[in-house]
């Protein structure tokens, strides 16, 4: 029997109902349902009930119920223990989610019925240096991002492949993006877009104060690493759009490949320009 970890929005309207729904699908399957202690409280399923941690060492698969915004933040807790995921759009665009609410349990049989593959997405690693001495380690599966504070003034960002000098960006950041999160921030500055089962590097400067500055594709093996060279203390690394960190002037990001994944479960028989043809037109 499979143990399945429900990871639903709580923000999201009519969100407990669809949730419980969920649970009862599972159960009445003879699926093992876990529910963090948050969760299993605001549904009233206390029997459901387990430690956060514990539930991402003991289930085989997460289901998410919410939109990108909450697959995303689920990606990064249990991408090291292999853990697929099954994406249940309730939010607006939902290039990663699989399921649509109309189609839910049309979908969910098919998957009981392991009418399904698995999409194995590429994520990203950043550290913050900052004299020498590693402050903070991230892990993000659409985007690391250096950017300007609430102020109109520019930064600068010193960056280097391999420690080979790129450029120096006057901007308003810079976005290094996976495969994944070309269709996200990156997209929206300009970038290219990338199928995401490629394995590479996506470096987009945000509204660059040159005329030659341009998106660079580079090695899933380069090292990236951007220094700081703003003259304030305004200036921030934000992961995926829902980490954030502050950074000081002269301080160094460091971002690779990691050698972790995410693992999307997909049912439909769509490729990746069909969604994309769809999502980008809504």
């Amino acid at each position: 029997m499979l143990t399945v970890g429900i990871f639903p929005n709580l923000y999201k309207k009519k969100i407990r109902n669809v949730a419980k729904g969920l649970v009862t699908w599972f159960r009445d399957r003879d699926y093992y349902v876990k529910l963090t202690q948050e969760v299993a409280q605001a549904l009233n399923l206390p029997q459901f009930s387990t430690d956060a941690d514990e539930l991402k060492r003991n289930i085989d698969l997460a289901v998410t119920l919410g939109g990108d915004g909450t697959l995303l933040g689920v990606a990064r807790q249990i991408a090291p223990y292999k853990i697929p995921i099954l994406g249940i759009n309730m939010g607006h665009v939902g290039f990663l989610t699989e399921v649509e609410l109309s189609d839910l349990y049309t979908d969910l049989e098919c998957f009981h019925r392991k009418e399904y593959h698995v999409d194995v997405r590429m994520m990203l690693e950043a550290k913050v240096v900052r004299d020498n001495q590693v402050m903070e380690e991230f892990l993000a599966l659409n985007d690391v991002v250096i950017t300007k504070g609430p102020f109109a003034r520019l930064i600068r960002l010193k960056t280097y492949a391999n420690e080979a000098y790129v450029d120096t960006y006057p901007a308003d950041g810079l976005i290094i993006s996976s495969p994944t999160g070309s269709t996200a921030y990156s997209l929206s500055a300009g970038g290219p877009i990338i199928r995401p089962d490629m394995h590479l590097l996506l470096l987009t400067p945000i509204c660059p104060h040159t005329l030659q500055s341009r998106s660079i594709i580079l090695s899933k093996d380069d090292v990236i690493k951007v220094k700081v060279l703003a003259d304030h203390p305004e200036v921030m690394l934000t992961v995926d759009g829902q980490q954030g960190y502050k950074l000081l002037p002269k301080d160094i990001v460091i971002v690779n490949k990691s050698p972790f994944t995410t693992r999307l479960i997909r049912i439909k028989k769509r490729s990746f320009y069909d969604v994309l043809r769809k999502k980008i037109s809504e």
